[in-house]
């Protein structure tokens, strides 16, 4: 597929694919007049690719966590920074329950409220 098809089908633009390539996180075969060309497992790396991203790791860490995930080949310092990583993760998804609760309970205190006719705003003594 070309990198508009890899751009559409993920949700990824095609300025962040090229720097995926130019990171090392991502590879593709180009034709003869230049054109890129990925393979239809492109689509499952570079959602992975954003998962990490998205958990906080680096282009660098990533470049060297994606031969354990797909090969499953790592060494152990690798795995010692990886836990680290884990834990981290661990904390944010913490503090994000944390947050979801907290909102989760203002939402449903809000419908009391509104029952009620009360409001939950500080100024009306609420």
């Amino acid at each position: 597929m070309r990198i508009g098809e890899l751009a559409a089908g993920t949700g990824v633009s095609v300025r962040s694919l090229r720097y995926y390539e130019q990171q090392n996180l991502l590879a593709a075969e180009r034709s003869p007049s230049g054109q890129r060309h990925y393979p239809d497992s492109a689509v499952d790396r570079v959602r992975l690719i954003q998962q990490l991203f998205a958990a906080g790791l680096s282009s660098r860490t990533i470049v060297e966590l994606i031969p354990c995930v797909v090969d499953g080949r790592a060494t152990p310092e690798l795995l010692v920074r990886l836990a680290a990583h884990r834990d981290r993760i661990d904390r944010q998804i913490a503090d994000l329950t944390d947050t979801r609760d907290r909102l989760e309970a203002v939402i449903t205190g809000a419908g009391h409220n509104m029952l009620t006719g009360r409001s939950c705003r500080a100024e009306d003594g609420a």
